[in-house]
């Protein structure tokens, strides 16, 4: 192992699962710089290892204890070294961590993350192991404020938890319920990381349509409006809409807000309206497509996922037909499936009738082929457009220079320059479609 140089220490951190998981880690990172760790990627470097998790599918929690395994034997040699697990799973687990993992030092959940400082501190005083799972009904502002930002784009949550309780999901559990930040305050966090150099940020809830509700003074839609007029914002993302919520009003803001972009990411979860009442999603398909409908009718232009679940219980052959025939009708620009798999505390945990292992999985490969297609004819009608992208990266290839970034619409696009790129959004010309990105030309021929 090297050493850390004098009064500054190293953290591995390992992130698991979704968005706000992503935007979680900024923030540890964030309270982490404030007392002097730096950020290491290897967990052999460092004086700290936390891995970031996530209960919200099966496969993912068991990714975290084989993790956790991998580093038993780096802390026996090194008994100095913290090692701690935050997030969903932490929060699900609790002390029950401690006794599956007797080499952990940390356990806490996504409402403690300000507090690591001090349970670090309490640590290295040789004060015990820690579980910090405590929840609340109200937001404390200093929960967010030291996010730290990598590149051009940024994730900022504006609300924390979820109400609806769906029947498969975990959520409410483990981020507790519902409750909207004021917008002065993410107002503020919006304009710190423009003033850094972040040209793009994306809003964060597990219901954005439902922000307000919870204790903001507005509208969700007047947040957006409020967040695209902060100087140096160029793109405004969020994440994610319920379909039995999203108003007309959001749906019309995507024509008056140029700075919107333009993708709306609107789980559907399944095709069948008996499953959806099951789950509790509060709509049926038809309700869902004419959501849909309406968007593409004002807003040709717009790219449009989802989220699906297959194998959900009770889910027939006919029923998961209905969810292959409304892929195909709405032609989703890509998805986000999984099989299902039950989670504790969720009510579909009891219920019966459970799709066998070997069905979910065929079903899911076929819904997976079936986007596919989909997708990739999607990409090609972008061949011959022009598209702005914000750039997100470089590569130095033998012979060529090649920069990749990201389209409005939320696709990725990767060209070809040797010269200086004039600005952070440049404007490309779409010359190839690939089932997972795009191929352009700059500056575009013509010009």
């Amino acid at each position: 192992m090297e050493q850390s140089a004098e009064g500054v220490k190293r953290v591995f951190l390992e992130t698991f699962g979704c968005q706000m998981n992503d935007n979680d880690s900024e923030r540890i990172l964030g309270f982490l710089k404030n007392i002097n760790y730096t950020r290491t990627s290897k967990p052999t470097d460092a004086d700290l290892i936390i891995l970031n998790t996530c209960s919200v599918r099966d496969k993912a929690e068991q990714k975290v204890y084989s993790a956790l395994g991998r580093f038993k034997e780096l802390k026996e040699e090194r008994p100095g070294l913290i090692l701690g697990v935050a997030g969903c799973v932490a929060q699900q687990e609790g002390k029950k961590l401690l006794k599956r993992a007797p080499y952990l030092d940390l356990v806490f959940g996504p409402q403690n993350i300000h507090r690591l400082p001090d349970l670090i501190g309490e640590i290295s005083k040789k004060r015990g192991r820690l579980v910090a799972v405590e929840q609340s009904e109200s937001i404390d502002e200093n929960e967010y404020g030291l996010l730290s930002a990598a590149d051009g784009r940024a994730f900022v949550s504006i609300m924390r938890g979820c109400d609806n309780f769906c029947a498969y999901c975990i959520v409410p559990y483990t981020r507790g319920r519902e409750v909207s930040r004021r917008s002065a305050d993410i107002i503020g966090e919006v304009s710190r990381l423009a003033e850094g150099g972040v040209k793009e940020v994306t809003l964060l809830g597990q219901n954005v349509n439902s922000y307000g509700a919870g204790g903001a003074e507005v509208s969700f839609p007047e947040l957006l409006r409020l967040v695209a007029r902060i100087d140096g914002i160029r793109r405004v993302r969020f994440i994610t809409s319920h379909p039995k919520d999203i108003s007309v009003g959001l749906i019309r803001l995507f024509g008056e807000e140029p700075k919107l972009a333009r993708h709306i990411h609107l789980p559907v979860q399944s095709g069948s309206d008996r499953v959806l009442k099951a789950m509790g999603r509060g709509y049926t398909a038809s309700h869902y497509s004419s959501k849909v409908r309406l968007i593409k009718n004002l807003h040709p232009d717009i790219s449009v996922t989802t989220d699906i679940i297959v194998g959900f219980p009770g889910e027939t052959e006919d029923e998961f037909e209905e969810t292959i025939a409304l892929l195909r009708d709405l032609r989703f620009d890509n998805i986000f499936s999984f099989m299902y798999s039950p989670r504790p505390l969720t009510k579909a945990a009891a219920f019966t009738g459970h799709v066998p292992a070997d069905v979910r999985s065929k079903r899911l490969q076929r819904l997976q082929d079936a986007q596919r297609c989909i997708t990739l004819e999607r990409s090609r009608e972008l061949v011959g457009r022009r598209v702005e992208v914000l750039l997100e990266g470089a590569s130095t290839a033998p012979g060529e220079r090649e920069f990749s970034g990201r389209t409005s619409c939320n696709r990725i696009v990767r060209f070809p320059y040797e010269g200086v790129l004039p600005d952070s959004i440049v404007e490309v010309v779409v010359t190839e479609a690939y089932p997972n990105s795009l191929r352009a030309e700059f500056p575009p021929q013509g010009k």
